[in-house]
C-alpha cells in the first residue's frame, strides 16, 4: 500500500514540474496559496520523500528479478 501512494505522489509531483516545465505553472502552489505556504511546503516534502521512497523500488525490483530469472 505504501508502495502505491509513494508512486501516486511521485506521479503527481512529475506532473507539477512538467506543468512547470511546459508553461510556467505550478498547480501545487496555485493549489495551496503559493510555494511557501504551509500546506505547499507539506505536498512538496511528501513528494520528495515519495521520491525517494521510489529508489527503493527500483533496488527491491532488480533483486526480485534476480531471484527470480524469466
Amino acid at each position: 500500500m505504501l508502495d502505491k501512494i509513494a508512486v501516486l505522489l511521485a506521479v503527481i509531483g512529475a506532473l507539477n514540474w512538467g506543468g512547470i516545465g511546459l508553461f510556467g505553472f505550478d498547480t501545487v502552489a496555485w493549489l495551496f496559496g503559493g510555494q511557501l505556504s504551509v500546506f505547499s511546503r507539506i505536498i512538496y516534502a511528501l513528494v520528495g520523500l515519495a521520491g525517494l521512497w521510489c529508489l527503493t523500488l527500483l533496488f527491491r525490483l532488480d533483486r526480485e528479478t534476480a531471484a527470480h530469472p524469466a
